[in-house]
């Protein structure tokens, strides 16, 4: 069995979801999904607006400077969420890290 290497999500991260994961709006069920192999994961509304930001090209940090003024938020507030989250599906193995390592 190979150990799989963590992934540490920071502000500085470009996130992405990797080969085989899509994240899209499944008109049957009427609501976002990220379809990965064997998984299908329904992330709640706010996972759903940190999500469509993820790109492959913008970093968490203009990730989370565009929720906070999209949303009056803390911007520190919205970087421990957003981290938390993103963290959370990296460890998943459902988001990856696109910057060179």
């Amino acid at each position: 069995m190979t150990a799989r290497i963590r992934i540490a999500i920071q502000e500085s991260s470009v996130p992405r979801f990797p080969r085989g994961t899509r994240f899209r709006f499944d008109a049957t069920r009427q609501a976002w999904v990220i379809l990965a192999p064997e998984r299908l994961i329904m992330p709640d509304e706010i996972a759903v607006e940190v999500l469509k930001l993820v790109d492959g090209a913008r970093s968490v940090s203009v990730m989370v400077d565009d929720l906070a003024a999209r949303f009056a938020a803390p911007r520190d507030q919205v970087l421990g969420d957003v981290l938390s989250l993103l963290q959370e599906l990296a460890d998943d193995t459902v988001l990856e890290d696109a910057r060179p390592v």
